[in-house]
């Protein structure tokens, strides 16, 4: 019954903040291939959010505040993902810049999840998490100053880039990299694999786009949105379910 009531609390707060956001704009043309993929987005994003937090009492405790983090991340992505709808319908277009009041917290908070799940099976060190935090927020603030022209567009490029690559340090061959290796709990292993596949594969695309959409005009922004908004669902969303699937596979089934 508890399960039911944080289901129905947190899919009613979602729906209703998003009658909130859909209120007073035009309907979509069948034919807008940005703008339903917007709405495609938001329902994946809204999905996940109520799974995820729904999914919070189903796992061992030392799981919980994982899954809480990837409820976060994907109920904040899907607020933003609304509004850039409606500034696309009334504006014509949605600037990448509005995708930066997403990724500055849910990214972040994505690589917090690296730590998290390691904190779920041993003694971690502190240092971890701000070494993933400030790498996380200096690749997302690099190419924010960069698009918005606080700094040279190539300066802005750079610093997102050089974020990201010691990201990747990070949990491949830095601290959290030898953490892993030493933890011996296999479904958290597998996560932890994936999770990096995602960050290197999947986030390739955000300085792609920035190079690609920015710095040389190469893409226009409505086919630069769409490429946007898929990896948003796969970054976001398969993120927090590999962490799902590890937090199921480490909770005995007599306490789910």
């Amino acid at each position: 019954m508890r399960r039911l009531k944080l289901f129905a609390f947190v899919t009613m707060t979602l729906l209703g903040l998003s009658g909130i956001a859909n209120a007073n704009t035009n309907l979509l043309p069948a034919d807008d291939l940005v703008g339903i993929s917007f709405w495609v987005i938001s329902m994946g994003l809204l999905a996940a959010t109520a799974f995820f937090f729904f999914e919070r009492g189903s796992v061992a405790s030392n799981w919980r505040t994982t899954l809480t983090v990837a409820g976060i991340v994907t109920g904040i992505a899907f607020i933003n993902y609304l509004y850039m709808r409606n500034v696309y319908l009334s504006q014509g277009e949605s600037p990448i810049l509005y995708r930066y009041i997403d990724w500055i917290i849910t990214m972040p908070l994505q690589m917090v999840q690296f730590y998290l799940i390691l904190a779920t099976v041993r003694k971690v060190p502190k240092s971890i998490f701000w070494k993933l935090l400030i790498g996380a927020t200096v690749m997302v603030l690099g190419g924010y100053f960069g698009e918005a022209e606080y700094i040279p567009a190539m300066a802005g490029f750079i610093i997102g880039i050089g974020g990201w690559i010691y990201i990747l340090y990070e949990v491949f061959s830095g601290e959290a990299g030898r953490v892993v290796m030493k933890s011996g709990n296999k479904p958290m292993v597998t996560a932890y694999g994936s999770m990096r596949k995602i960050i290197t594969i999947g986030w390739a695309l955000y300085p792609l786009g920035y190079i690609f959409g920015y710095l040389t005009g190469g893409i226009d922004v409505n086919s630069l949105n769409i490429i946007y908004n898929i990896a948003d669902f796969i970054n976001k969303i398969a993120f927090g379910l590999v962490i799902w699937v590890a937090a199921m596979q480490n909770t005995a089934p007599r306490s789910r």
